[in-house]
């Protein structure tokens, strides 16, 4: 399997799970605070959304790879 074929499983692996799952989210600290034995720390929850079009062009895009990536001219 050559690597244009292998992006192209990734592409519409990434695609389908975009579509499934929507988004994904994370957390990161935002503020520290350390006074003496006393610690502080802020977290965040952040979200992404992915677009269903983001979705749906990497599936077509993958797709595409895996059809035309390995043809030699």
């Amino acid at each position: 399997m050559n690597i244009v074929k292998l992006l192209g499983a990734l592409l519409i692996a990434a695609g389908v799970l975009g579509l499934v799952y929507g988004g994904f989210s994370f957390t990161k600290e935002t503020h520290d605070l350390k006074l003496g034995p006393i610690e502080l720390a802020v977290k965040e929850k952040e979200s992404v959304n992915i677009p269903s079009w983001a979705g749906i062009g990497a599936i077509a895009l993958g797709a595409a790879l895996l059809l035309f990536g390995g043809k030699k001219h």
